[in-house]
């Protein structure tokens, strides 16, 4: 029996009208929302490869997208070398039409290659599809991508972003983590990564609680879920998701969206700021900026700043576009000394 046939399950919802309701979207646990677009025509038509490649051929571009591919020996994981060097894929260029007639070679013989196209803007590379196939999603500048491959999986990850991934093609089976379990999934590099996020170095399909121990804690906390054609997942921001696609073939679109202004940037250039300043310092250092970080973010109210005149608050007043620009500008010349 897998190790993980009884974490506790997601939450589920029927949704079988197309819409999310609002408050699923301030959840902040991920919710299954079964048939949310099984009326789909992607759905109701991509039943396999074959009719897959007759649906999309109404949409593909020529435009060459990034394809990633392993030998059958990695059992659909990618993942690193042994050394955390490199990488146990490939990665190049194929239009839509070539990856899906190479995956068409597998599909025929399971010993050749996995073969799996990460997230891609389908206004781009499938110009006409979201006329036919889209969910509402909070956010006018929200990212609608689209994956696809054969057998996958997917290692553990986060995004900053709110994330809608809904099933149209084969399975998918996500365990997540709430985001307080970073420190017993064991994450590997943060400047060298598969496709942009640090990962889990555990591998869910045979767990080695020897090299990592505290995976079995990270287990007790974990919620796992099965989505077929037409499921999709609400996934909060920050949730660490491992995904694996059971199916000869798999296509999933997802929606990514923020709450918080544009203005605001990425918190992960934060975080490696904080690893270059902060990390290495004499414990007792750390312990002082670890007080003034709760005093100015973590913890910040208006208290921080209610006994200073309103014209002089500078950075502490709530940040503006125009405050984030001159921070930004500011931040850059610090850097650059």
């Amino acid at each position: 029996m897998r190790w993980d046939a009884d974490l506790a399950a997601v939450t589920s919802l029927p949704c079988a009208d197309g819409i999310v309701p609002p408050h699923v979207f301030d959840s902040g646990e991920p919710v299954r929302l079964a048939g949310l677009v099984r009326d789909w025509p992607a759905v109701r038509r991509c039943v396999g490869l074959g009719p897959a490649t007759r649906y999309l051929s109404r949409f593909q571009s020529n435009a060459p997208l990034t394809v990633y591919v392993g030998h059958a020996s990695i059992e659909g994981r990618f993942f690193y070398d042994d050394d955390c060097t490199g990488f146990n894929f490939r990665s190049g260029q194929a239009t839509l039409a070539q990856v899906l007639e190479r995956l068409a070679e597998p599909a025929r013989d399971a010993s050749l290659s996995t073969i799996y196209v990460g997230s891609t803007p389908i206004d781009q590379w499938l110009p006409g599809f979201r006329a036919e196939n889209d969910v509402r999603v909070p956010g006018d500048d929200a990212l609608a991508s689209f994956w696809l491959g054969n057998r996958t999986r997917i290692s553990a990850h986060y995004d900053f972003p709110d994330n809608l991934a809904c099933v149209v093609a084969g399975e998918r089976r996500f365990t997540l983590f709430p985001p307080e379990q970073v420190g017993n999934l064991y994450v590997g590099p943060v400047d060298r990564t598969p496709s942009g996020q640090a990962i889990s170095m555990v591998d869910f399909a045979r767990p080695d609680l020897d090299r990592f121990p505290k995976f079995a804690e990270a287990a007790r906390h974990a919620r796992a879920v099965a989505l077929a054609p037409g499921d999709a997942l609400f996934i909060p921001s920050m949730w660490w998701h491992h995904v694996e696609s059971t199916a000869p073939f798999n296509l999933l679109v997802n929606y990514w969206w923020c709450t918080s202004p544009a203005s605001m940037g990425t918190p992960s250039d934060a975080l490696l700021h904080a690893m270059l300043a902060l990390r290495d310092l004499p414990p007792r250092q750390r312990e002082a900026w670890r007080g003034l970080f709760d005093h100015y973010v973590f913890d910040a109210d208006e208290s921080v700043h209610a006994h200073v005149p309103a014209p002089g608050k500078g950075y502490l007043a709530k940040i503006t576009d125009a405050t984030a620009k001159r921070l930004r500008a500011d931040l850059r010349n610090r850097l650059n000394r």
